[in-house]
């Protein structure tokens, strides 16, 4: 967006940055209402530094969410003041991000506010926090408010920002006793056929571990052994999980174009083989082109077989490996399907995707890993990969890939669809339902619609990644989309989402719902290795259900998720009317009978957050921030979507919550 401290804004301005970017709306009004720096101002700041940047406005009030209204400050060079005077003080904030660009006064209907841009912190400087210590005072940045980072945050930040190569450790107590020595020869056979006559093909397997980086020496301690990487690459998958507890690979073929929890070929650590990266790489690689055809090419005599679509996959692939953060909780996911292919790694991506996708900028978070895959003719140092899948996607003629980032659990997910950016089929079925009008459309609003046709939904930052037009007027085009009756909106700023209206709430992307379960800690638990199956795939896998299996059960929810009050059942509206009469007939009420209130309306059934929120008479904000998201983290309630920006978010009271209850 360009700076527009220059003119007038409008309320549609207002609008438009809370699609375009992260907003957070201050009154700043100060005790004199004369203006001043807000204390929770420091919170919001070190939220956006270390989630994805964003905007602060100081004298504007938003109220309902989504609504503007500019109050003002009147003396707007005192705020700018201590603004300045705090970012250099280290006992007030950690690190000053800001340069004079991006603190600029705005003028709105004769009124002055202050605009502040915050940069998203590169890994280097994150965590960002509030005073001197960042256990306790780092923030993010979720659903539009600002939550305090828990210790494991708060360390990964920390690991992020020391360790450029987060594989590049040598381990204690791990050796060659430790790799599956199949893989290490399939690999090395791999290696003479790409670099036939390299020195290092005829060494001995330690010294060839040793010069590909997959064993190495502490130097500052004085020990030699396994880097992390290659345990990694060549480790049995049950040594793997002694280093990182949470390691999971796991690769699922859909049979339909649609979410499924089915699946047709699973490949996950079984005990049936390694366990290991390049095994995995190399297995799944040739399920996910197994079906792909191969015109007749000769190169130098020989035929290859090999496309731009093949080049595509392998990168993406070698990609969702070499950035993976395996210390965290979410699996490594691969899915193939009839219309698209899937790609989630865990952990966010260390520069912003919009930056990634034009490259030459890489910082991958295991280089060693990244080096062993591209000594054998995989993955790429100089940052291109995601340009060429980009571009060998479009030369296709196939609808742009999606990238995107997930803050809670933390995972980066790709999806490559194969289908035409402007289907004639979903051409044809939005011309049958909406008939001229369709036709008369202007051809970014056609574009909106036949996005939503064919994945379900659109978006403000979807439309960006596929034309060219400025984000205040798409925001104002959705608009008249959502006037006309043609879109159905769902959520707010950011995470505001589109649905046609035969299709709401019908998005079948590869990844709906991410994995919630986490390694087994009982000490009484079998080894996945000896059951067969890891603990957190014992279940159906929930990548593609619209509810987690576990909310499916009908002894735990029997009726939802309802999101909008209006789509109650009559006979329901009642009831939970009257479940909540003892907390919405009264202005402030203790908040342990909220609690016990939100527990009864939420028993077997699953909710959004409107719904409670008219059956208690209460502001959804509100609500949501002191007694939902509390509950939440203490497990009094579960919610249908792990990321709490998920516009269907709906809550249910846990098992033992209810048994308590009863």
């Amino acid at each position: 967006m360009n700076d527009l401290a220059e003119e007038p804004w409008s309320e549609d301005d207002f609008a438009g940055l809370a699609e375009s970017c992260d907003l957070e709306c201050k009154a700043a009004q100060g005790r004199d209402g004369r203006g001043e720096l807000p204390e929770d101002f420091w919170k919001s700041y070190s939220a956006m530094a270390n989630t994805d940047g964003g905007v602060i406005l100081l004298g504007v009030q938003e109220k309902p969410r989504g609504q503007f209204r500019a109050l003002g400050l009147s003396d707007v060079e005192r705020v700018r003041k201590a603004l300045w005077d705090n970012l250099h003080n280290r006992k007030q904030i950690s690190l000053n991000l800001l340069s004079e660009t991006d603190v600029q006064p705005i003028q709105v209907a004769g009124k002055t506010m202050l605009q502040v841009r915050v940069p998203r912190a590169v890994r280097q400087q994150r965590p960002v926090h509030v005073g001197s210590n960042p256990f306790g005072g780092t923030w993010l940045r979720r659903f539009e408010g600002d939550y305090a980072a828990d210790d494991e945050a708060v360390r990964r930040m920390l690991a992020e920002r020391v360790e450029d190569a987060r594989d590049e450790r040598v381990l204690k107590g791990f050796d060659f006793s430790d790799l599956d020595m199949d893989t290490v020869a399939a690999y090395r056979n791999r290696f003479a056929a790409v670099k036939p006559g390299h020195v290092w093909t005829d060494l001995p397997v330690p010294e060839f571990l040793e010069r590909i980086g997959a064993w190495g020496k502490n130097r500052e301690e004085g020990y030699s052994g396994l880097r992390l990487a290659g345990l990694l690459m060549f480790g049995r998958a049950e040594v793997i999980r002694d280093a990182l507890p949470h390691y999971m690979v796991d690769f699922q073929e859909r049979p339909e174009a649609k979410t499924e929890r089915r699946w047709i070929d699973r490949l996950v650590p079984d005990g049936s083989w390694s366990g290991n990266l390049y095994d995995f790489f190399r297995r799944v690689y040739q399920k996910l082109t197994a079906e792909l055809k191969v015109p007749f090419l000769l190169q130098d005599g020989q035929r290859v077989e090999d496309t731009p679509v093949h080049e595509a996959l392998r990168e993406a692939l070698a990609n969702t490996l070499i950035h993976a953060d395996y210390s965290g909780r979410v699996s490594v996911l691969v899915v193939k399907r009839p219309d698209m292919y899937g790609f989630r790694n865990p952990g966010r991506m260390r520069i912003p995707p919009e930056i990634a996708i034009h490259g030459g900028n890489s910082d991958c978070r295991n280089r060693r890993v990244q080096t062993m895959f591209q000594l054998v003719g995989y993955g790429d140092h100089a940052g291109s990969g995601l340009p060429k899948i980009y571009t060998n996607w479009a030369g296709q003629h196939w609808r742009r890939p999606v990238l995107y980032e997930l803050p809670e659990p933390e995972q980066t997910l790709m999806e490559l669809r194969m289908s035409s950016l402007v289907p004639a089929q979903a051409i044809a079925e939005l011309t049958k339902l909406l008939g001229a009008r369709f036709a008369a459309l202007p051809e970014t609003a056609r574009l909106a619609l036949i996005t939503a046709q064919v994945e379900g939904l659109v978006s403000h930052d979807r439309l960006k990644q596929i034309c060219t037009d400025h984000p205040a007027d798409l925001t104002k085009m959705l608009r008249g989309l959502v006037r006309d009756g043609f879109l159905v909106p769902d959520g707010a700023g950011r995470g505001m989402v589109y649905f046609l209206p035969w299709q709401r709430r019908s998005a079948a992307t590869v990844f709906d719902l991410a994995d919630q379960a986490g390694s087994a800690t009982s000490a009484d638990v079998v080894p996945p290795e000896l059951t067969g199956v890891s603990p957190e795939l014992a279940a159906l896998p929930p990548e593609l259900v619209a509810v987690p299996p576990e909310l499916e059960s009908p002894a735990s929810v029997s009726v939802g998720p309802y999101l909008d009050w209006s789509a109650l059942p009559e006979a329901l509206q009642t009831q939970l009317i009257e479940q909540g009469r003892m907390v919405s007939g009264q202005g402030r009420v203790a908040p342990a009978a909220l609690r016990e209130t939100v527990l009864a309306l939420c028993t077997n059934r699953l909710l959004g957050l409107r719904v409670l929120a008219q059956a208690l008479r209460r502001d959804p904000d509100d609500l949501r921030k002191r007694t939902l998201t509390p509950m939440v983290k203490e497990g009094a309630l579960r919610t249908a979507y792990p990321s709490m920006t998920d516009p269907r978010q709906a809550y249910t009271a846990s098992t033992n919550s209810a048994e308590n209850k009863e």
